[in-house]
């Protein structure tokens, strides 16, 4: 019963991702913007520090972006599910609240890492060589940061019943999320403070992840910001928290 209630969420909302060709266009159009327009723009204001291309160097941070605003977005379904009465609807079905947050977080773990795989095959573009099981890598990290994002995502829709006020409250997460992620700039660099901020943020970890998997780290070039265990353990345990406040926010719902 709970393994087919987690099966129809999943299916449902990626039938209504297939549908949606604009979503989907939207999501990869955005990044294309950042990695092409404003990367190239910024490449020629700031010192390579980092001692790649700085188009490289934002590359991992572009793909947790997509993923980022992918994986907020599919909350937004279920501030429809509310309005529209299909909410109630699940939460009286004979299966546990958990079950209907995995089912969620799984569904936008999936739609945003299908976006992610499509911002990663720009590899040869930018001008990486990743082998085989460095994609394959990626591509599981990119699926873990996901589920831990779109679990967030869930704990803070849990709280809104209306689109307007839940949008509003997203935005105001979303881009300080990115700007503190070590997407533009290494973690590092940041003042003390910021840095504290990014340090509690879990796409700071999944952005950190990738780059670790995909850059080649030698003396004088650009180094991570936090080992690569780490950054696999805070994935996993914020995945796991988020989906605990989840379910005991749809069990005081029900």
């Amino acid at each position: 019963m709970e393994i087919n209630a987690i099966y129809v969420i999943v299916a449902r909302e990626f039938k209504k991702f297939v549908r949606e060709r604009s979503r989907l266009f939207s999501a990869i159009a955005r990044p294309l913007l950042w990695l092409f327009i404003v990367g190239a723009g910024i490449s020629r204001l700031v010192p390579r520090d980092t001692g790649v291309p700085y188009t490289q160097f934002i590359f991992p941070g572009i793909i947790g972006m997509t993923i980022l605003f992918s994986s907020i977005f599919s909350s937004i379904s279920i501030i429809w599910d509310k309005e529209f009465g299909f909410m109630k609807e699940i939460l009286v079905a004979p299966v546990s609240r958990f079950s209907i947050v995995i089912g969620k977080a799984l569904s936008g773990t999936v739609v945003s890492t299908i976006q992610a795989a499509i911002i990663l095959a720009l590899f040869p573009f930018i001008g990486f060589k990743l082998g085989i099981l460095q994609i394959i890598w990626v591509i599981v990290i990119c699926a873990s940061i996901s589920f831990s994002i779109s679990a967030f995502g869930i704990v803070l829709a849990t709280f809104y019943d209306s689109y307007e006020s839940f949008s509003v409250i997203m935005n105001f997460i979303i881009m300080p999320m990115f700007f503190l992620s070590g997407a533009m700039y290494p973690v590092k660099l940041l003042p003390d403070i910021l840095r504290i901020v990014s340090m509690i943020n879990p796409l700071t970890y999944g952005v950190d992840a990738i780059k670790h998997i995909i850059f080649t780290f030698e003396a004088g070039r650009m180094s991570p910001d936090f080992p690569f265990i780490i950054d696999i353990i805070v994935i996993i345990l914020t995945s796991i928290i988020f989906v605990l406040i989840a379910g005991k926010s749809f069990e005081r719902k029900g």
